[in-house]
């Protein structure tokens, strides 16, 4: 039967029969005593620095193990290609050449089983480097065969349901999260360089502070209190700062009880890092060594492409106010932004659902959001942003109707949020206040009162600068990858019916 037309289930059934088979034969299915003296990638190292002449038959002998991809049978010899986490090998089994148990194992093999092979390197006569079985043990029978090699792994919605199996047979996605992994990597060496600490904060906190954001909600038992996933991990850290850690940072993962989408996962990965006698422009400069530094070192170049953009983070970055930003690249004029019914009508008009009962700096920024964030395609920083949607943010000195603050927009995406520090703990609670305000009229993301870190403010809290950046979509850009999902191991997803 052709494998092409076989039913999952007769594949299934199949490979339970060899598996039984193997069973009457008392061979162990999943035994842990074969030991690896050299991984793949250790192997190739070692044939291609010796003579070519000492590599052959009576050449070292090596023992490796990982999961068989493919094999093609030649009636009483085998290639295979094998697979561990350094790389795939190729070897050769040939019944003359291994015991005669093993080969009779062999036989009940194919792709997805885990095998230990022992044996010296030999070159085929096409040039490959390829292991010359003398021994070969079964470490582990798999019962469900692999996806389609020539196809692979293409539903999104499987792929991200079974990353397993993504990770298995699209090679491109484990790169991808390798690059992740070194990328987190970076920023944590960059920030340490900088003479920042590592910090831990609690995920579960009594009052859900740090963003305006709904939680999850939870119940300890022994405590007897309701207690919140933490949405951020910011007013912990600042609480650090006021304990005199003045550089602190947190690589943490945050949940807020929102939609899903190509921007958005209830479960994600934040990088917040606070640093005292330091204002939100200095915050700015830091980020651009940040991602050149990142940007250097993972991916070899300050040029990359996003999405069909060609981005250059070398050159300086644009900062510019909410306002200018608005009018350049929203078209709103300067008199509507100051007028109310004005931003009405230009909503309207351009097709920007906003409120009536809303504040005129959350009327700004939600047509910022819509007119202006996806103009935002080389690095800018948009500052200025309103008191009503900066409730920890300090004051502007020359206009208190803004804060000193930042957003960093890249390929047309927010990145980052930063800000100087509000540390006056009398403008603080009444910021917070006029967030319970909001929560009372319906609003079920404002800020709620924290009492607790007002009466840390009022021990003192140096001037400080406090970011956040989004290290999913850091890591989107960095990998091309249009959707969140394709960057996050195990996106949340609706329960298959």
């Amino acid at each position: 039967m052709n494998p092409m037309t076989e039913k999952p289930s007769d594949l299934l059934a199949q490979r339970r029969q060899k598996l039984e088979a193997l069973k009457e034969k008392d061979i162990p299915l999943y035994p842990n005593d074969f030991r690896v003296s050299h991984d793949m990638d250790a192997i190739r190292k070692t044939v291609e620095k010796a003579p070519p002449e000492t590599v052959t038959e009576q050449g070292p002998i090596f023992k490796t193990a990982g999961r068989i991809m493919a094999v093609n049978r030649f009636g009483k010899s085998a290639f295979i290609r094998l697979r561990d986490r350094t790389g795939q090998l190729q070897a050769y089994i040939r019944k003359d050449k291994v015991p005669e148990a093993a080969f009779d194992i062999f036989q009940k093999l194919e792709a997805g089983d885990f095998v230990g092979l022992t044996g010296p390197m030999f070159v085929t006569k096409t040039g490959e480097w390829t292991l010359l079985a003398t021994d070969l043990k079964l470490i582990c029978k798999a019962l469900r065969p692999l996806p389609e090699k020539f196809h692979g792994l293409k539903d999104p919605e499987k792929r991200y349901r079974q990353r397993y199996l993504d990770l298995l047979v699209n090679p491109s996605v484990r790169e991808l999260f390798i690059k992740r992994s070194r990328i987190i990597q970076c920023v944590r060496e960059f920030l340490i360089a900088k003479d920042f600490l590592e910090v831990e904060t609690p995920m579960m906190q009594p009052v859900p502070g740090g963003a305006e954001a709904a939680p999850f909600k939870t119940f300890h038992n022994a405590l007897g209190m309701e207690l919140y996933l933490r949405i951020a991990p910011e007013l912990y850290l600042k609480r650090l700062v006021v304990g005199g850690l003045e550089r602190v940072f947190e690589i943490n993962r945050n949940f807020r009880n929102e939609g899903v989408s190509t921007q958005h996962n209830p479960e994600f990965t934040m990088l917040e890092f606070y640093q005292a006698y330091a204002t939100y422009e200095d915050l700015m400069t830091l980020t651009e060594e940040m991602f050149r530094y990142v940007a250097e070192t993972v991916s070899g170049a300050l040029s990359i492409t996003y999405q069909g953009n060609a981005i250059d983070l070398g050159a300086p970055w644009k900062r510019m106010p909410l306002l200018e930003a608005l009018e350049i690249y929203g078209g709103v004029s300067p008199e509507a932004i100051s007028d109310r019914d004005r931003l009405l009508a230009v909503a309207e008009a351009k097709g920007v659902q906003i409120t009536k009962k809303g504040s005129t700096g959350k009327m700004l920024t939600k047509l910022f959001d819509a007119l202006v964030e996806p103009c935002l395609i080389q690095p800018t920083f948009i500052t200025g942003y309103p008191v009503e949607v900066s409730p920890l943010s300090r004051r502007s000195e020359t206009d208190p109707a803004f804060t000193e603050r930042f957003e960093l927009f890249i390929g047309g995406r927010e990145v980052a949020n930063g800000f100087s520090e509000l540390n006056d703990p009398e403008d603080q609670k009444n910021r917070f206040l006029e967030q319970v305000r909001q929560r009372q009229a319906g609003d079920e993301e404002a800020h709620p009162m924290d009492e607790d870190y007002i009466e840390a403010l009022e021990y003192g809290m140096p001037p400080t600068a406090g970011e956040g950046i989004g290290i999913d979509r850091m890591v989107m850009l960095f990998t091309d990858a249009d959707s969140i999902r394709e960057v996050i191991f195990f996106p949340h997803m609706k329960r298959q019916t």
